[in-house]
């Protein structure tokens, strides 16, 4: 097991942040704090109280997990979301720094920042705040749909299904009474997840945030750009656009379709919704479990996993995740969900 799985921060101190920092001309008054991110080291800095133009203002450095990306993966993501910023979309897009770039390096490791945006979680029970996402999530896909990732992966079934549940299981993560159960019942909810992609048949892959749950969109409330911000395009990808849309939905079926019809209703007035793609939210959620799955195995040597996720790789941990695929599988046969907002 290499240093960068067993312990891939170990050298990430305050230290080297603020050093990494200043090496770009981000002068910080020394004070960091720690936000919630697991896959990458996340920081709030303030900087430097001595410049007076800067005085008080709150940066957010983001340190890349070493070996996940490529440079040229890291600078696909950041052109993406400049790109939904200059057509004045809502995003949180990354300052450019000394040299005009936006990705710097310094002691081994890869860094970007960005401003703060303080804003809180959507209320996504509101019609209006589901409508007012739905337009800029259309937005963000009709930018999306103009050009390519030519480095960055897409979602499909091998890497989001196929690839973690071989690793799941080539690596010893299930209990040996339940590997059996476990690998015959992730095998069928592949398989349904394969009917329903043939269901939908031929749907457009494009452009999308990929990770687009209430945890990356801020609600700002105050100010002249009032509504929901993107946040967090780390797991930009190609795929289709119901990506973007059904981590949205809660509850049951009725009320997930009800939340649907609101969400395509504003996203209607931008970009054109295939009705086809309601084939693949029940798909898209089992191949999540699996890759959710298949990251925190990938993750478990790093020392912050085994704190923060105490439950997974238990007894109880591997019987729940075979009742939900069971339950996927049953919920993947099922007629999709219905809006009258898709055409």
């Amino acid at each position: 097991m290499s240093d960068l799985q067993t312990a891939p921060y170990a050298e990430l101190t305050p230290d080297v942040v603020l050093d990494a920092l200043a090496s770009v001309g981000v002068e910080s008054d020394g004070r960091l704090l720690a936000l919630n991110s697991f896959e990458n080291r996340v920081y709030q800095i303030w900087q430097n109280a001595d410049d007076a133009r800067a005085a008080g203002t709150i940066l957010v450095a983001k340190f890349y997990r070493p070996a996940r990306w490529s440079d040229a993966q890291i600078l696909e993501e950041h052109q993406f979301v400049l790109e939904l910023a200059e057509r004045e979309l809502p995003v949180v897009a990354p300052l450019m720094l000394q040299g005009r770039r936006t990705l710097a390096s310094f002691g081994g490791f890869r860094f970007a920042v960005y401003p703060r945006c303080p804003g809180r979680a959507p209320e996504l029970e509101d019609r209006d705040a589901l409508r007012w996402m739905g337009r800029f999530i259309a937005r963000i896909h009709a930018v999306g749909s103009q050009a390519t990732f030519a480095s960055r992966p897409a979602i499909d079934i091998a890497s989001f299904g196929d690839e973690p549940r071989a690793y799941v299981l080539s690596h010893g993560f299930v209990p040996p009474d339940l590997r059996e159960a476990w690998e015959s019942v992730s095998a069928q909810a592949l398989d349904g997840v394969r009917r329903c992609y043939e269901r939908a048949g031929d749907v457009k892959s494009l452009r999308l945030h990929g990770d687009c749950h209430a945890g990356n969109v801020l609600w700002v409330s105050q100010g002249p750009h009032t509504g929901p911000h993107f946040v967090d395009f780390d797991d930009c990808r190609s795929g289709p656009a119901i990506q973007d849309l059904w981590m949205l939905l809660s509850g049951g079926a009725d009320e997930m379709g009800r939340q649907l019809r609101e969400v395509l209703t504003g996203y209607d007035d931008f970009f054109e919704f295939d009705g086809s793609e309601l084939y693949l939210v029940e798909a898209l959620r089992t191949l999540r479990l699996i890759h959710y799955a298949g990251w925190l195995a990938r993750r478990w040597q790093d020392p912050a996993f085994p704190v923060a996720f105490p439950w997974f790789n238990t007894q109880r941990y591997w019987q729940d995740r075979i009742l939900e695929l069971r339950e996927q599988i049953a919920l993947m046969d099922e007629p999709p969900l219905e809006s009258s907002g898709a055409r």
